[in-house]
């Protein structure tokens, strides 16, 4: 496989997720937000400059989509004690919830009705178990 190939099949694979993502529940939300609220995840308590520098979204962009995520109950802020011009940003039991559902709701339909056969999804599947087995941290 050439590292083309290995793009485009990231991208495909992006796409089957994101339609498993969209289909399990009522919460929206675009690629960037997606991003900024994965980020907060992973590091509750950060300022908007640190996850405008792991996500490479501009500090504007991130300030205006805590905004708009804080709005819709998803993210926390709260002034830094130590600094009062940076605001930290935390997830909500809402925002963990709401992730928790995404990432249980299998993909096995979404895969099906990217294949032309049953057989055929049952062997893609196998094969993402595998590779995700091999290539991913576990959980």
């Amino acid at each position: 496989m050439d590292g083309v190939r290995l793009l485009g099949l990231g991208k495909r694979l992006t796409e089957l997720g994101r339609e498993v993502m969209d289909g399990a529940g009522p919460v929206t939300l675009t690629p960037g937000e997606i991003a900024v609220v994965a980020d907060v995840l992973r590091h509750p308590g950060s300022s908007v400059r640190e996850i405008g520098a792991r996500t490479g979204f501009a500090q504007s962009h991130v300030s205006n989509s805590v905004a708009r995520l804080r709005e819709r109950g998803l993210l926390e802020t709260a002034r830094d004690s130590a600094d009062g011009r940076r605001t930290l940003v935390r997830p909500t039991a809402r925002a963990r919830r709401a992730v928790r559902a995404r990432a249980d709701r299998p993909a096995d339909e979404v895969i099906a009705a990217a294949v032309p056969d049953a057989a055929t999804a049952r062997r893609v599947t196998a094969l993402l178990d595998e590779l995700s087995g091999l290539l991913l941290p576990p959980r």
